[in-house]
């Protein structure tokens, strides 16, 4: 926008300004102008990273230096259905002033630009790895103690997946892609149905509500081996729910998002020294004893975390159904959706049948 000036809004400079996604570089270089003034946009490097199936995502840094990366973010069409960005700004403020989040550097029309973690994202290897298996148990119980913006609130998971349920489409302009709608996803009414069963389920449960990223996959999990530190990315999704929520995520993503795998889930005699590690590390936090974790403590989670990973399967499947209709990104999102709701599914007895009270 010629003439155009930009504001702060609270802390975030935002930039009336609208990145394209086939003019990439040349429009970052317009956002660098006001976040990064004394690069010369000539020794400006780029790298587009394609691990994502939400948004378009860039690196940026000035010549050899890549102590200082900028990442500039192009929101993903029509992922405003399911995301609030006003949310996603507040929680990104809120996270990076307790240093679990890069600092936020400017806000656009379409997207934003924001500070870069140094390291390797994990694969289905070195999730597996106990070290870091230990620093993302710990990361984890850090995130979990932060107060989200407006919180603490009870679990949103209900609101948030209804909400989403909403804006499934009954019908998509590909043939192919309506063939495998109608043959291998749930119609709308039934997973109305599962969404009050899995609901049900989890608010007996009695668990905490903890501000949650909700969201960690493989991608999403930064190792920096310099400093032995894990990072988490990515917290448009961040939002309070179920404590054990996350952890059942987690699990759940050992399979990966290419060539999906959910026999790599881990099983319980791999869940249990997290778990434990998990509760030990929160309740050194908490000033208690890490001792003072019993081995009934660790059952309970390990149900809760169980269950927790049969409701992000279908968060994940109502999601994809929804990415569907509107995302530009090459991914197989209505086959992605089904391989969610087939494990749900798979798995929702064994889980389900879990009960706190034979422990």
């Amino acid at each position: 926008m010629p003439g155009s000036k930009a504001k702060s809004s609270g802390k975030v400079l935002t930039l009336p300004l609208t990145i394209s996604d086939l003019n990439f570089e040349e429009d970052a270089k317009k956002i660098l102008e006001h976040i990064r003034p004394n690069w010369k946009g000539t020794e400006i490097n780029f790298e587009v990273f394609t691990d994502g199936i939400t948004n378009k995502l860039m690196g940026c840094h000035a010549g050899n230096d890549r102590n200082d990366v900028v990442l500039v973010r192009i929101n993903g069409i029509g992922s405003d259905i399911i995301i609030n960005r006003d949310e996603e700004q507040l929680t990104f403020q809120c996270l990076s002033e307790a240093n679990c989040a890069p600092p936020i550097y400017c806000v656009f029309d379409n997207g934003m630009a924001y500070g870069y973690f140094p390291g390797k994202t994990l694969d289905k290897q070195t999730v597996r790895e106990p070290n870091i298996q230990k620093l993302i148990a710990e990361e984890l119980v850090r995130l979990h103690s932060v107060r989200g913006p407006g919180g603490p609130v009870p679990s949103q998971f209900n609101h948030r997946v209804l909400t989403w349920l909403d804006a499934v489409p009954t019908h998509f302009k590909d043939p192919s892609i309506q063939e495998v709608f109608e043959k291998k996803i749930p119609t709308h009414q039934d997973l109305k149905t599962e969404l009050k069963e899995i609901t049900k389920a989890l608010d007996a449960l009695d668990m905490k509500s903890v501000f949650s990223h909700n969201d960690l996959l493989l991608k999403n999990i930064i190792y920096d081996d310099r400093e032995g530190k894990i990072h988490f990315i990515d917290y448009e999704y961040a939002f309070y729910n179920y404590e054990a929520f996350d952890i059942g995520d987690h699990f759940a993503e050992y399979a990966g998002m290419v060539d999906v795998d959910y026999d790599l889930y881990p099983r319980k005699d791999e869940q249990l020294p997290w778990l434990r590690h998990y509760l030990e590390t929160k309740a050194a936090r908490e000033g208690r004893s890490p001792d003072s974790v019993q081995d009934r403590d660790v059952e309970i989670l390990y149900i809760q975390t169980n269950k927790c990973a049969c409701a992000a399967h279908f968060l994940w499947g109502v999601w994809s159904l929804i990415q569907a209709q509107h995302s530009i990104i090459d991914f197989d999102y209505v086959g992605y959706a089904s391989t969610r709701f087939k494990e749900y599914f798979r798995r929702k007895e064994e889980f389900f049948t879990l009960d706190i009270g034979h422990i």
